[in-house]
């Protein structure tokens, strides 16, 4: 066979066989779908990483032909055209990365670690490609000659943000530096998300009937069942399962079995083959490299340059005041409850930290005849799913309807077609509530999909998905959810309508593309409705009889709202200090429990335990994306009080209001600063006095002392 015959034979046969995979990988390609929604049972672990890497080609193409231009740079050729590509990337990612948290394989994580390389290397391409760089600044610098609408605006200023504090004006050996730096990160946060959803789920403890004291039914049931599908008849399997740890810790009567359970819960990474000591050493010390690299003193002050707080000393002011004030509230509570466990127990006790969550439930029930499990029976999953749908419905004229043609990922899984009052198409929704081995632990939303306007005018819809852990139902109950596993439902649907609602030209720019301390606001501010009689009403219904929630245990509910608001508080500053400890260092850090105990010893509720710590599970700041972020739960909620304090005026349901919130904040995204956002919904600046007064540290009469929440 000759040379120019074996090429030709080579080509085809190349060709073809890119032919065959394009028409095998169905993430090649737009997908042919109910809504175009992902076709799961298309898709196998084989395919991911063909997808990605033809993603990644197709969009430095796409950067390219930008490039390559001759025109001068203007809005629409530059920045609309950056902001377009990267479709086929996108498509994928969209699907993988969702799907690697709530339905992950072991050849998953693989393709996760060698696609974080092959990403962030993508990514410091773009932001170290000069010619693409000195075009994004041209038309910055020029910005003024373009006629540019808020969102024009907006999306122009976080293009050259995304530059400008990335690396685009390193030069020489530090833009190398940079990439490296970058890629090193990329694999070490992957590798600890890896870490704790792998440790997670090795823990399996067996316990005997004699070990099952003061648990409820529905966790020894559950237990019962668990232990049998390992084929261990007559035991109860306990795992560190959010849902299971919490119960376990809140209702054991054994201390010796809560203690136990805390210290395997607080070791976890710490050693052994899933140890990522480690990796928050060298996380922590990259970043401020980077930081360094572009700057700034450490990485906090670098990070929160594209924050509502701006800089790290209005972080530290708000923690600082909030510890301020909540600390003469925490002391009184927990003399109160070092009293009462006392006196339950006919002497002395010291509360440790296994300790809390079982007093301090006892401590509650005995106040306000009230138990999380007595609640139980009137918050079975399907009511609760229709109550707070209904929610949406009441606010924003919102309808779901189930749509078994859109394929799921997994059968615990729905979802559902959302219109609104009109019949329009508003987006799908996808909830996944039940735990399992390939889910990592908590709660989040996420999506398939954001929203955007095409060139052409057409308003693509999203497609929003809500994962949860909350306690499966067993082989003779429904899942009945405790007042708590409400609120996280109501937080995660915030957030999914912050998606849902979205209505921007941009998809960088859309649902809750919005500064970290500003994208808590819709979730935080659903959590409110929880203690509201007129919500509740609405839905709880005991299961079995069909009983709507007595008034009785819905005034208990309400009473014991404030209670333990300054321990809850105290918790939330802590992980609030201990991510700023991390993200304010200055030096690599030498011993992690040492600097933990340090970052967090003006909030240190108990004294320190041996062997527990927070950092090694913290996935929130070393590989959530809550780095120098954390704070932002607590800035939130002072602005979910603040909001919320306006619909308590003019009525929980007022139209009017609700529209307004929509308008303002729900459909507009990142489109405009959050803080102009939030003075358009709310009239005036937010300021700490409603979540003071919600949480009983102050009495509404009171007249207001406090600054508003930023200063500046």
């Amino acid at each position: 066979m000759n040379k120019k015959v074996r090429n030709a034979l080579t080509s085809i046969t190349i060709l073809t066989g890119s032919l065959m995979a394009q028409a095998e990988n169905p993430l090649f390609n737009q997908f042919n779908t109910e809504h175009g929604t992902a076709p799961f049972s298309q898709l196998n672990d084989t395919l991911w990483m063909p997808a990605i890497d033809r993603g990644i080609e197709l969009a430095k193409q796409e950067i390219g032909a930008i490039t390559k231009q001759r025109s001068r740079p203007d809005f629409e050729n530059t920045i609309v055209a950056l902001e377009r590509t990267g479709e086929d990337l996108n498509r994928v990612l969209n699907v993988f990365y969702p799907l690697l948290s709530a339905n992950s394989t072991d050849a998953m994580m693989e393709t996760a670690m060698e696609a974080s390389a092959k990403l962030s290397d993508y990514s410091t391409s773009i932001i170290l490609n000069e010619p693409l760089w000195l075009r994004v600044k041209e038309v910055y610098d020029n910005r003024g000659l373009f006629n540019l609408n808020a969102e024009d605006s907006m999306l122009l200023q976080k293009t050259y943000d995304s530059f400008a504090l990335s690396g685009a004006t390193l030069q020489g050996e530090d833009r190398e530096k940079y990439r490296k730096l970058s890629a090193e990160l990329s694999e070490r946060t992957t590798a600890f998300g890896q870490n704790v959803l792998k440790e997670l789920n090795t823990y399996e403890i067996y316990l005997t009937a004699d070990d099952l004291a003061g648990l409820p039914e529905s966790s020894v049931t559950a237990a019962a069942e668990a232990a049998k599908a390992k084929g261990r008849d007559g035991e109860y399997l306990f795992t560190l399962d959010a849902p299971v740890y919490m119960s376990f810790m809140k209702y054991s009567a054994r201390p010796d079995l809560r203690e136990r359970m805390y210290r395997l819960y607080t070791a976890r990474n710490t050693k052994g083959e899933y140890s990522n000591i480690e990796n928050i050493k060298r996380i922590a010390e990259l970043r401020l490299e980077i930081a360094r690299l572009l700057g700034s003193n450490n990485y906090a002050q670098h990070s929160l340059k594209r924050t509502m707080a701006q800089t790290p000393e209005a972080v530290y002011d708000l923690l600082d005041r909030l510890r301020d004030a909540y600390r003469p509230a925490l002391k009184a509570e927990m003399a109160e409850l070092e009293a009462f466990a006392s006196e339950l127990e006919g002497k002395p006790v010291k509360i440790n930290p296994w300790d809390y969550s079982y007093y301090s439930n006892k401590l509650k029930t005995a106040k306000y005849s009230f138990d999380e499990e007595a609640l139980r029976p009137y918050f079975e999953l399907d009511n609760v799913i229709n109550g707070v749908f209904g929610l949406a419905t009441r606010l924003y004229g919102l309808n779901f309807k189930q749509n078994d043609k859109i394929e799921v990922y997994h059968p615990d899984v729905k979802a559902f077609d959302v219109s609104d009052a009109d019949g329009n198409f508003i987006g799908v929704l996808y909830t996944d509530f039940f735990p399992r081995a390939s889910k990592r632990p908590g709660a989040w939303m996420t999506g398939f999909k954001d929203q955007y306007i095409t060139d052409e005018g057409v308003n693509s819809r999203p497609q929003v998905s809500i994962v949860m852990n909350f306690t499966k139902p067993t082989a003779d109950k429904p899942s009945l959810l405790t007042p708590y596993e409400v609120e996280t439902f109501l937080h995660e649907f915030g957030h999914a309508l912050h998606g849902l609602l979205a209505n921007t030209k941009y998809s960088s720019l859309s649902g809750t593309a919005v500064y970290r301390d500003f994208v808590e606001l819709p979730s935080q501010f659903n959590e409110n409705y929880l203690t509201e009689k007129e919500f509740l009403d609405g839905f709880a219904r005991h299961y079995q009889t069909g009983e709507a929630i007595p008034a009785e245990l819905v005034d208990r509910l309400v009473a014991s709202a404030q209670y333990g608001a300054a321990y809850a508080c105290f918790r939330q500053l802590s992980f609030g200090y201990l991510d700023m400890g991390w993200h304010t260092i200055t030096e690599p850090v030498s011993d992690p429990v040492e600097f933990e105990k340090k970052a967090t010893a003006t909030v240190s509720i108990f004294d320190n335990v041996e062997g527990s710590m927070t950092s090694p599970q913290f996935s929130h700041i070393f590989s959530g994306g809550y780095a120098a972020g954390y704070y932002s739960y607590k800035w939130a909620e002072v602005l979910d009080a603040d909001a919320f304090a306006l619909f308590k005026q003019n009525g929980i349901f007022d139209k009017a209001t609700a529209d307004s919130f929509r308008k303002n904040v729900l459909s507009r995204g990142g489109t405009e600063n959050p803080a102009e956002l939030y003075r358009r919904f709310r009239g005036q600046e937010p300021t700490i006095d409603a979540l003071l007064i919600r949480d009983g540290i102050v009495k509404e009469s009171s007249p207001a002392k406090v600054a508003p929440l930023n200063k500046d």
